[in-house]
C-alpha cells in the first residue's frame, strides 16, 4: 500500500465502507441465502478459470472482469440490494488480475462490484421490477414494462461502475479530472445494456417453474461471448508481440539508440492523452511512437553506425527510412493512423520537412504527437556523442521551435504532462559519456561552419537549417 498514492489509499477505502454499509442489512432475518449463496456461487466459478492451474490457458476464457455481469444483473432483479451487494464479493476477490498490487485491485474491485449491485438492485425495487417479473404466483411477467425497471437496472450499475473507475484512475493514476471520466460512460454503456438483457433473461427463468437450473442456459451465450473475447485477447497479444519484434530489430541495428523507440512511445501517449484522445487512439498513438523509426531496418548498418558526421548521400540515405518503415508496416491493419505518423513525423508545419515537405494541418496529427515526443526524447537522452540535456532546457527548445517545426498543441500537451508525471532521463548508449561522434545521428554542422580541431569537446547541439535540426529532431 506504501507506492499507493494517498487519493488512491482514500478511495479504496472509502469503497470498503461503502460496500460494508449497504451490506449491513443482511444482519436483519429473512434473508435469501440460498440465492444468494447460488448466485455468488455462480459469479465466483465464472471468474475463476483463468487463475486455475490446470485450465489457465488451455480454455478460451476472458482475463478481464465484466464478461459475466449478468450474473450480478440477475441478482440485482432478484435479491434485495444487501444480498446482491453479497452476490460479487467473492467472484471479484478470486478473479484473475493481471498488474499489481493484485490484493488492492481485488479489494477494490469487489467493493466497486458490491456498491454497483446494491445501488442497481434499489433502483429496480423502486420502480416495481419484481412485481413485473412475475413467477412464483405472480403470474406471467409483465412485457413489456419489465424492461423499464430492467433497463433502470442496468443503467443504475453502469453510473456507478462508471463514476467509481474514474474516480481511481484520477486518485491512482493522477489523472486530470476533465480526462479521468471522459468516454467511460459512452464505451460501457451499451456493454451494460446487453448484460442487462441476458441478467433479466436469467430472472425470468429463475422465477419459472422451472426454477434456477433454466436460468443457467442464458450462460449459454455467455460463454460464446467470453469465447470471442478471448480470441480479441489473444489477437492483441500477437499485435503486442509483432510490435515488440519489430522495436528489437530496430534496437539491435542501431545499439546507440537503445530504449529510444519505447520512451517515444510513452511520451506519444502522454501527449495524446493530455490532449483528450479517445482510449482507441491512445494504443495506435503509442504504437506510432514506438515504431517511429522501424525504416531504419531498411538503411545499411555501416550508415547507421558511423563514426563522425553523415555525407549528403548518406543523409539522403538516413532520410529515407520514413518511408522505408511505412513500406514494411502498410499491409499491417492494426496500426491504422499509426502508419501515416510513421511516414510523416520528419515533416515540420513550415514545409521544411521529409519526406514530402507536408505543412501545417497536411501533417496528420498523430505524425505531429511522435514528431514532439521523438524530438524531447532525443534531446534528453544521453547519446555516445553529447550529454542529455535538462528536461527544462528540451522544453524551451521545443516551444522555441513550435510554430516552425513543431506544433504548439503538442508542445503544450507535452508540458502539461510533464508538469503532472515527470519524466525519468535514461541513458541509451553502451557508454554513457564516451566520446566521439559515435552512432547514426552525430550532429552536423551547418553548411560553413568549420570542422572542428581533433580532439576538441564535442558541442551542444544547435538549430541547423536542414530539415533534420539534431537539437530538436529524433534520432
Amino acid at each position: 500500500m506504501r507506492d499507493i498514492p494517498a487519493g488512491a489509499r482514500i478511495a479504496v477505502l472509502g469503497a470498503v465502507v461503502g460496500a460494508v454499509a449497504c451490506a449491513l442489512p443482511l444482519l436483519r432475518p429473512g434473508v435469501p441465502w440460498a440465492a444468494v449463496a447460488l448466485l455468488a456461487g455462480l459469479y465466483a466459478l465464472c471468474e475463476w478459470p483463468p487463475r486455475c492451474p490446470v485450465l489457465a490457458g488451455r480454455v478460451s476464457v476472458p482475463i478481464a472482469s465484466g464478461s459475466f455481469f449478468p450474473v450480478l444483473l440477475a441478482a440485482a432483479f432478484l435479491l434485495p440490494p444487501a444480498a446482491a451487494a453479497l452476490v460479487a464479493v467473492p467472484g471479484a476477490l478470486i478473479a484473475y488480475v493481471e498488474e499489481e498490487p493484485r490484493h488492492v485491485r481485488r479489494i477494490w474491485r469487489a467493493a466497486q462490484l458490491a456498491i454497483a449491485a446494491s445501488a442497481a438492485a434499489g433502483a429496480h425495487v423502486l420502480l416495481g421490477g419484481r412485481e413485473a417479473l412475475g413467477g412464483r404466483g405472480a403470474g406471467a411477467p409483465d412485457f413489456p414494462y419489465a424492461l423499464l425497471p430492467a433497463g433502470a437496472t442496468a443503467l443504475v450499475f453502469c453510473l456507478v461502475l462508471t463514476v467509481l473507475d474514474g474516480l481511481i484512475l484520477a486518485t491512482a493514476e493522477r489523472r486530470p479530472p476533465r480526462t479521468a471520466w471522459r468516454g467511460l460512460l459512452l464505451r460501457s454503456l451499451a456493454p451494460h445494456c446487453v448484460h442487462g438483457l441476458a441478467g433479466l433473461m436469467m430472472a425470468v427463468l429463475w422465477r419459472s417453474r422451472f426454477g434456477p437450473p433454466a436460468a443457467l442456459f442464458v450462460l449459454l451465450p455467455m460463454y460464446i461471448s467470453c469465447w470471442v473475447f478471448a480470441q480479441y485477447q489473444r489477437e492483441r497479444a500477437a499485435h503486442q508481440a509483432t510490435i515488440r519484434a519489430l522495436v528489437q530489430a530496430v534496437d539491435i541495428k542501431d545499439r546507440y539508440t537503445r530504449g529510444h523507440s519505447e520512451r517515444v512511445g510513452r511520451a506519444s501517449e502522454m501527449i495524446a492523452r493530455e490532449l483528450g484522445m479517445e482510449e482507441g487512439r491512445l494504443e495506435v498513438i503509442r504504437f506510432a511512437g514506438i515504431l517511429h523509426d522501424v525504416g531504419k531496418l531498411g538503411v545499411p548498418t555501416r550508415v547507421l553506425r558511423k563514426d563522425g558526421p553523415l555525407t549528403p548521400e548518406e543523409r539522403a540515405v538516413i532520410e529515407l527510412h520514413p518511408e522505408y518503415g511505412h513500406e514494411m508496416v502498410r499491409g499491417i491493419g492494426f496500426l491504422g493512423e499509426a502508419r501515416a505518423a510513421i511516414l510523416h513525423h520528419h515533416e515540420r508545419l513550415d514545409g521544411s520537412g521529409y519526406p514530402y515537405g507536408l505543412a501545417g494541418g497536411q501533417i496528420p496529427e498523430a505524425a505531429r504527437v511522435v514528431a514532439v515526443a521523438d524530438a524531447f526524447d532525443a534531446m534528453t537522452s544521453t547519446r555516445s556523442y553529447r550529454r542529455a540535456r535538462p528536461v527544462a532546457a528540451a522544453v524551451t527548445e521545443l516551444e522555441r521551435c513550435a510554430g516552425a517545426q513543431f506544433d504548439p498543441r503538442m508542445v503544450g500537451g507535452l508540458v502539461r504532462a510533464l508538469s503532472r508525471y515527470g519524466w525519468h532521463v535514461e541513458v541509451t548508449a553502451d557508454e554513457p559519456g564516451a566520446g566521439g561522434a559515435r552512432g547514426n545521428v552525430p550532429p552536423s554542422r551547418p553548411v560553413g561552419t568549420p570542422a572542428a580541431p581533433v580532439g576538441a569537446p564535442v558541442p551542444e547541439p544547435g538549430p541547423l537549417p536542414d530539415p533534420r535540426p539534431s537539437n530538436a529532431q529524433g534520432a
